[in-house]
């Protein structure tokens, strides 16, 4: 009877996790105004989240700078997911973590080089992704993932999702950024 019970409860547990893939067209309503909700939720499993941060592409010579935090709601405020936007991209750094074991990014901006993988050592379901376009990095870091989702996919469908919108014409390789006065 116990053994009926405790793997009935496992079943009941499993059912709970939502394995909708993440979108594949960004639609509002949207956090930090680019990176929409239903895909952050799905990832996160994180409803109604607390989110800080924002977005200004006009900075850095059009390179855009900024970063989205998303935080468990209620009195526990861990941080599950950080979006940053940086005009100090780096391929060279790309190059070392895809010879380290990082999957290289499917192409999403044309030119671009990037990387995304699972942490192994993470008990939280951690995943990341970076992807430099020319003088533009933006990564995403799921601090913490829905167990039983496939965190390091739900990281290349957000980098999808954000990136064409997030990166710009003037962050294009050989494009260059003037130092901020």
């Amino acid at each position: 009877m116990f053994g009926l019970t405790l793997a009935t409860g496992c079943q009941h547990d499993e059912a709970k996790v939502d394995h909708t893939p993440l979108p594949t067209v960004a639609a509002p309503p949207y956090i930090c105004e680019h990176i929409p909700l239903r895909a952050v939720e799905l990832m996160t499993g994180q409803h109604d989240p607390l989110v800080r941060g924002h977005f200004d592409l006009t900075l850095s010579g059009g390179l855009g700078d900024g970063s989205c935090v998303v935080y468990r709601p209620g009195g526990n405020r861990l941080k599950v997911l950080q979006i940053g936007l940086t005009p100090q991209g780096y391929s060279g750094g790309v190059e070392e973590q895809l010879h380290l074991g990082a999957l290289p990014l499917p192409e999403i901006v044309p030119g671009a080089t990037g990387y995304y993988f699972k942490d192994p050592n993470s008990t939280n379901n951690a995943a990341h992704a970076l992807l430099v376009w020319g003088n533009a990095e933006l990564g995403i870091d799921l601090v913490i993932g829905v167990e039983g989702r496939d965190n390091a996919a739900d990281v290349v469908a957000l980098m999808k999702l954000i990136a064409p919108k997030l990166i710009t014409d003037a962050s294009a390789p050989g494009a260059t950024v003037s130092p901020s006065p």
